[in-house]
């Protein structure tokens, strides 16, 4: 009761020096440097600005900076359509929707579609070994392919030098999705998980390690967003030349490197879903495309319905309960009658 000293204010370092001034006078000590003393804890503040800086440079970070294979693909991407234009004789075919028609796809951000959402995750991953950065990649050893093989084949001298296409990549990836059985929502994870490595530890995708970082995204997204996650011993039975030991050393080098940050925020994943859409779109690559059709209709009038019910108590309790004065007399047009 005496004293006004409280735990929150003794808790916080600026807080207690502001309580010792009260007291007597402090007199900062400019021989003693920030390494020798005791206190060489960041503060929190320093921190959030580092990140509010940094921003642009973490894109599975933050939901408002672009996503990195998105950058990479403009310059083919617009190559594409151009010698799409010429090749049709400057027309393009495309569905478009009309009064009588309309055209939907199977695909939204709660269930993408497993094919297409794997070839858009394959694509963005072409376009970051093929445009990557520097010529000269820095191979870290736990992904490199040649110290850790995952086949017994002989691997090429100039096994860094040659990209890999899209189709093989695309391939690598649909057999391991296959076979543990995941979902397109993980395929989406991995991309994000897969761009955050390359941010944190400064490293480019390159054709000598893109397997064993894949490998090591899908790994991790499996068992961050499935409930029934695969075991490492399972990917072993898919890849029968890797051994369980190598699988455990990947995963725990991994999450070394994205600093055990696995966490991907609900406007992060959708941020990645809305670009690999307009990746899609931009390389002709384009979601299959139905007509609507009677039982579609009634889904969709079902859903809306569904949702309106649930959120009109929100909508009540949000609504005025009291009305003032002056609305209570309004004009009011009432016909005229001539005789």
């Amino acid at each position: 009761m005496g004293s006004t000293t409280s735990c929150c204010v003794s808790g916080s370092p600026k807080l207690r020096r502001n309580a010792h001034s009260r007291l007597e006078p402090y007199h900062q000590e400019s021989d003693l440097s920030r390494e020798e003393t005791a206190c060489n804890l960041q503060h929190i503040s320093d921190r959030e600005n580092i990140d509010e800086l940094n921003m642009e440079y973490n894109p599975s970070d933050h939901p408002r900076a672009s996503t990195i294979f998105l950058g990479k693909s403009h310059n083919d991407a617009r190559e594409k359509r151009k010698s799409l234009f010429v090749n049709n004789h400057g027309t393009l075919r495309r569905k478009y929707s009309s009064c009588s028609t309309i055209f939907l796809d199977d695909n939204t951000v709660s269930q993408p579609n497993l094919k297409y959402t794997i070839k858009c995750v394959t694509l963005a991953i072409y376009y970051h070994i093929k445009n990557r950065d520097t010529n000269g990649c820095m191979l870290l050893e736990i992904f490199d392919e040649k110290l850790h093989p995952i086949s017994k084949s002989e691997v090429p001298l100039d096994y860094n030098q040659q990209d890999p296409e899209q189709k093989q990549i695309y391939r690598f990836v649909r057999t391991l999705f296959s076979a543990a059985q995941l979902t397109a929502e993980c395929a989406i994870v991995t991309l994000v998980y897969l761009e955050r490595l390359l941010t944190y530890a400064e490293i480019d995708i390159c054709p000598g390690n893109w397997k064993r970082i894949v490998l090591g995204a899908i790994l991790l997204a499996s068992k961050v967003w499935d409930d029934q996650a695969v075991w490492n011993v399972d990917y072993c039975q898919i890849l029968k030349d890797i051994t369980v030991e190598d699988m455990n050393e990947l995963e725990r080098q991994f999450l070394e490197l994205l600093q055990f940050n696995i966490n991907v925020p609900s406007s992060v994943y959708a941020k990645y879903y809305f670009d690999l859409r307009s990746l899609s779109e931009s390389n002709n690559l384009s979601f299959p495309l139905e007509p609507l059709s009677r039982e579609k209709a009634q889904k969709l009038e079902a859903i809306s319905r569904l949702c309106d019910d649930k959120y009109k108590d929100i909508r009540r309790a949000t609504r005025k309960r009291s009305v003032s004065a002056d609305n209570l007399c309004g004009r009011r047009w009432v016909p005229a009658i001539l005789s």
